[in-house]
């Protein structure tokens, strides 16, 4: 099975989840956050770094309830920085596109 490429804006979103889980266990170390949301260390590496910019749905709840945030609590603080970033970005171009009558 061939995986389609991620594209820049999912690799971003991946890093932002990674830097916010990174932050949000603080002094904790890695093992024993992998271990009490029940995935490897290596996955919480991967994940952390933007390595693992798709993890699962279950791995990403599975951290949270290890980090004591609440999923709503992730989805919004990565949205917040998306806007920022996109704010930051130059708007696209449209493409001319002919009319056919």
């Amino acid at each position: 099975m061939v995986r389609t490429p991620l594209t820049p804006e999912e690799r971003l979103r991946g890093e932002r989840l990674g830097a916010l889980l990174r932050a949000a266990r603080g002094e904790r170390s890695m093992a024993a956050v992998a271990a009490s949301a029940g995935i490897s260390a290596e996955t919480l590496r991967k994940i952390e770094t933007g390595r693992a910019p798709t993890p699962a749905f279950f791995t990403v709840a599975a951290l949270a309830g290890a980090l004591g945030l609440s999923l709503d609590e992730i989805l919004g603080r990565c949205a917040a920085e998306e806007a920022v970033a996109s704010a930051d970005r130059p708007a696209p171009v449209a493409a001319a596109v002919p009319l056919i009558a």
